[in-house]
Formats: structure tokens, C-alpha cells, sequence
């Protein structure tokens, strides 16, 4: 062969292989819990620890972070922003209402580009309009919208490289988490819990959108691989009675995690449908666990190459408070050395679970006066307060509401969406929570494609007259809390803390705060203007250590929060990303 043509031949393939590689790569992905000039995942890092090995800033010099710049979202499409921004190459990228994606030179805080998805009218999301951030792999950005589509852009035009259904969202579909991406798959759950849909997690191939897999989380409904039929979730009617399978719920609206050590995947499923437990056959305790409505209320451990799955562990079985188990799932390592989960679920309880098989091992009351439930059994099972259960409206004499209860938490949960943070400084959770608790009734409810699939009624009460939100730093080894900081307003947004000694935590009255993650002190606080329910992040920029968050009042407290929506209806509604910087000349100012 000739001898130039094989030059040229060996430095093609060198650059088609340094175009393959091009961006952000699985190695970074798998890294970025430990690297500080980037934030390339949602929960900075994809075990969703929240921690940033970062200590330049910290308890001595916090007071001197100051803001580097701040970018509006936008003045009429305000509502509820809870994303988390995405740092790469010297750009931002964050997500907000309305199914928007925003392009911003981190130096200088002015726009590159935007997205705004062309929505639909008819769309039907349940709790505000809000978009919890995106994902990067490769050059392209990826999130959901809430016609339940999943797009990809590429990062430095912003133009769509692919645009995908999940879902029907006149079906009342949506979808509103921040896609996790392993081994080249952006895995996604959907959105849409109080509209009967089926909960389900879908894994595509990121570079065409096309699927791999798909795996609906309650039992009778069959996943697929690579385009064909793979197995059946659970056993057919093994605990759902009749038909209601069909629409029973376990939307997997927050996403997941990706545990490394074990190789899997780690998903919560949302409420059971309807929310009438006794329209289930799950109002009262049945023989073995028949009444369990599998596998809503649960956390999955799912294989990622395939989506069978592994192992679950159901937090509250026979489920009718609206208890959602889809909080975050978060590995640690406990004090004997042994490889944990922790996770905080909205029915009040801190669990702790084996990674290997996701038994459990422990679990903790992590707010005051719960109600529902005595405690935990040794199988983590809840040992129920059966008059605490709403009443079945069938046994009502004029066939109207069940029998009205008082709940505690909430059906908002002692602790919702907002994630909580892992210190490898102190080995404690700092866990965003809320005291209050609800009167609810059932109601007669049928199934009614595209309409509310609720069969109750509901209002929400705080407990205490001081404080409703509750930022606490828990000891998973023991369930001790350690330290808390209240609030007056629910604390809605997520919770950051760093090697230098501090829990970031935003506030709906506007304060961005640090907090001594020893003591729980106040340590800084910045006014933003609007209610924060955003997730802070930070990251290393030319010596300096910056913080961001995103600032915008809204989500489910005001549209559902009852007289506690009352009682913060004075709150502003934004929409600004607010970035702070500790200039070097000031870190070692005292």
C-alpha cells in the first residue's frame, strides 16, 4: 500500500476515534462527584450525594462570597423554577418553566442560546410547571418536557438533534425530572401519578434517541428490549385485584439513581392509583400481602443494560396518603465499613437498605407526630394506626365521603422532591423536611382517561406555629438528628453541602443560606428576591470556588398547600439564576 495513502488512512481513524470521544464521556460522567471544574450530573455525582470535595470556601470566610452575576428566565413565564444547573466548557445550562433550556457563559452570566419547547395546549401536569434540570453526554444536552417528550440539543448551537415521546400526555402524562445517563443510555421515568397512568423507566441510546428498553414498575405490565417483549413486571394480579393494574399509578416522577459499586439503577415509584386504598382492596390487611399494589410506593433496583429488575423494597405497602416513593436513594458507607442506601420517604421515615439487594436494615422518624403509623417492623414493614386510615366512602350511609382522618405528614410528606445532601466531612444527611399534617376523606372515584384519578379530598395544616420547614442533619448510623434549623415557610428546594464545612439551603422567603454543617449556625444569607426551591451547586473557575442556585417561587405548596398556601400567599414569584464567587484576595480574609 501506498505509503502517504496509509498516513492519511491512520490519521483519519485517529480523528474519527477523537470525534467519538468528543464531549463529555461516561469517565466523566462516573467522575464528577470527585472533579471541581465542572458539575456534569444532576446531584453532582450520579449517586446523588450532593457533596463538593471544594474547600477553599469555607466556615471563616463564607461571609465574604459575594455575587459574580445573575440572569433573568424570563418575566412572564415565571412559575416555579427547581432546576439544577449543568456546568461544562464554560457554560451553564439550566432548565426552567415551561419547558425551557437556557445557554449562559459562566464567565460573563450573558445568554448563548435558548430552547423553548413548542408545548401543546392540553397539557396536564400536576404540579406546576416546572423542569428539574438536564443532563449532558457527548455534545448534546438532554431533558423532558412536560408533553412528556425527551429532546436532545446540541450543546454549543442549541439546535435538536432528536426530539422522542415518552409518553401520551393527553393521557396526563408528563414528565419534569433530570434524565441519568449510563454507559451511553439516558434513562428516564415519567411524570402524571394523579391522572391513573402507569409509572415506567425508559432507556434510549444517546447519540439516536431510538430505545433499548423499557420497564413499567407495577405488576402485569411487560417491559421490552430491544424492541421485543422481555418479561413481565411481578405476577399478574399477585397483589392488585382485577383490572385496576391497569391504571395503578407508581409514576417514577423524580428519577433515579446510579450506584457504581453494584451496577444498578435505583428508581422510587409514586402513589398507587387511585388514592382511595379501599377501591384497591388494600384498605384493610388481606392474607399474605395481597393488598400491597405492587410495586407503586417502592424504590427498584434496576439492571441498566437490560431494565429487569434486581431487587424492591416497598416503603409503605396497601399506600393511602399519597405517599410517594420516589424520593431520592442515595449510597453511603456506614460505620462498620458496609455499603448503604439511605433514603428520607415522604411518609416520614428514614430508611437505611443493603446495596446489594436493597433489604432492609433500619429506619428512623425523622419529623414529629406521625399519625399513620407506630413504626417500622424488623421486615420494614409499617405497623399501621388502622383508624388512621381515611374511611371507605362505600360504608358512608348516604354513599358520599369516607370517614375524614387527621394525617401526619401530609400527602406534600415529611420530606418531597427536594434532595437532601451527604457529607463525607461528617458522615450525616442534611435532610429538607416539613412538619404539618392534612384532614383527608375518600371519595367515590372511576377511572376517566386524561381527569384527576384521585377518589379523596384533602387540606393541609402546619403543626407547629413557629415553623413548618425543617432542615435536619441525621446520623443514618443511628437515626440520631443531630441539629435543627427551622423555617417558617415548607422548605421546597434541594441542599448542597461541601469539604469546606457548609450546607447550602434556599428558603421560599428568598434566603439563600450557609449553614455550620456541625452546628447548624447560619453562617451567610444572600436575599434573592423570590422563593428558592431551586438545588445549588458549585464548582472551581479560575482559582476561585463559585456557588449558583436558581431562584423562583412556586411548585406543588402554593396549588396544593391548603391553609399553609394561605399562609405564604405573600410570597414573589421570579425566575433568576443568582451566581456567588469568593474573589482571591478574600479567601484568606478572616
Amino acid at each position: 500500500m501506498d505509503m502517504n495513502r496509509l498516513m492519511l488512512t491512520a490519521v483519519t481513524v485517529l480523528s474519527l476515534a477523537g470525534l467519538a470521544e468528543a464531549g463529555v464521556t461516561e469517565e466523566d460522567l462516573a467522575n464528577d462527584a470527585t472533579t471541581v471544574g465542572d458539575v456534569l450530573t444532576n446531584g453532582m455525582g450520579r449517586g446523588l450525594q450532593r457533596f463538593s470535595p471544594l474547600e477553599t470556601l469555607n466556615k471563616t470566610n463564607v461571609k465574604n462570597l459575594v455575587p459574580a452575576w445573575a440572569f433573568s428566565l424570563g418575566g412572564e413565564k415565571q412559575r416555579g423554577q427547581e432546576s439544577q444547573p449543568i456546568v461544562y466548557d464554560g457554560v451553564m445550562y439550566v432548565t426552567a418553566s415551561y419547558s425551557r433550556l437556557f445557554a449562559i457563559d459562566i464567565k460573563t452570566g450573558k445568554e448563548l442560546w435558548q430552547f423553548d419547547a413548542r408545548l401543546p395546549e392540553g397539557i396536564l401536569p400536576c404540579c406546576d410547571v416546572v423542569n428539574r434540570g438536564a443532563a449532558i453526554y457527548g455534545d448534546n444536552i438532554y431533558f423532558g418536557t412536560l408533553d412528556a417528550r425527551l429532546v436532545a440539543l446540541n450543546r454549543k448551537t442549541g439546535d435538536v438533534v432528536w426530539n422522542k415521546k415518552i409518553a401520551n400526555y393527553k393521557e396526563g402524562y408528563s414528565y419534569t425530572a433530570a434524565p441519568l445517563i449510563v454507559n451511553g443510555l439516558v434513562i428516564t421515568g415519567n411524570s402524571g401519578g394523579e391522572f391513573g397512568v402507569v409509572g415506567e423507566v425508559q432507556a434510549r441510546d444517546a447519540k439516536t434517541g431510538e430505545m433499548v428498553w423499557t420497564r413499567p414498575v407495577i405488576e402485569g405490565h411487560m417491559g421490552t428490549y430491544k424492541g421485543k417483549e422481555s418479561t413481565m413486571t411481578g405476577t399478574l394480579n399477585a397483589t392488585w385485584p382485577g383490572d385496576l393494574w391497569k391504571t395503578g399509578g407508581g409514576a417514577t416522577w423524580l428519577g433515579g439513581s446510579y450506584d457504581a459499586d453494584t451496577n444498578t439503577l435505583v428508581f422510587g415509584t409514586g402513589n398507587p392509583a387511585p388514592w382511595n386504598s379501599h377501591l384497591r382492596n388494600a384498605g384493610k390487611p388481606v392474607e399474605g400481602n395481597k393488598g400491597d399494589n405492587l410495586y407503586a410506593a417502592s424504590r427498584l433496583g434496576i439492571d441498566p443494560e437490560n431494565g429487569e429488575i434486581k431487587w424492591h423494597f416497598q416503603t409503605t405497602p396497601r399506600e393511602g396518603w399519597d405517599f410517594d416513593g420516589v424520593n431520592e436513594v442515595v449510597p453511603f458507607i456506614g460505620k462498620d465499613g458496609t455499603k448503604r442506601f439511605a433514603t428520607a420517604d415522604r411518609n416520614g421515615f428514614f430508611y437505611v437498605l443493603n446495596r446489594e439487594d436493597g433489604k432492609f436494615v433500619a429506619a428512623y422518624p425523622f419529623v414529629k407526630n406521625i399519625s399513620w403509623a407506630k413504626g417500622i417492623d424488623k421486615n420494614g414493614r409499617p405497623i399501621y394506626v388502622e383508624e388512621n386510615r381515611p374511611g371507605d366512602p362505600s360504608a358512608a350511609a348516604d354513599g358520599g365521603k369516607g370517614q375524614q382522618v387527621f394525617a401526619v405528614p401530609s400527602f406534600l410528606g415529611g420530606k418531597n422532591w427536594m434532595p437532601m445532601a451527604y457529607s463525607h466531612k461528617t458522615e450525616l444527611f442534611y435532610v429538607p423536611s416539613n412538619e404539618w399534617g392534612m384532614d383527608i376523606w375518600n371519595e367515590p372515584i372511576s377511572y376517566k382517561k386524561g381527569a384527576a384519578y384521585l377518589g379523596a379530598g384533602f387540606t393541609i395544616k402546619p403543626l407547629f406555629e413557629d415553623h413548618i420547614g425543617s432542615l435536619k442533619a441525621i446520623d443514618p448510623n443511628t437515626g440520631e438528628i443531630k441539629w435543627e434549623y427551622k423555617n417558617s415557610a415548607p422548605l421546597w428546594g434541594g441542599v448542597m453541602t461541601t469539604a469546606g464545612g457548609l450546607v447550602f439551603v434556599g428558603t421560599p422567603e428568598g434566603e439563600f443560606k450557609a449553614l455550620d454543617d456541625e452546628t447548624g449556625e447560619v453562617l451567610w444569607t444572600f436575599q434573592t428576591g423570590s422563593g428558592v426551591v431551586g438545588q445549588p451547586i458549585t464548582w472551581e473557575q479560575d482559582g476561585e470556588q463559585y456557588v449558583s442556585v436558581i431562584s423562583g417561587w412556586g411548585g406543588a405548596v402554593p396549588l396544593w398547600g391548603g391553609e399553609v398556601a394561605k399562609k405564604v400567599n405573600y410570597l414573589n414569584q421570579g425566575g433568576m439564576v443568582w451566581t456567588f464567587r469568593l474573589p482571591k484576595q478574600l479567601a484568606s480574609v478572616q
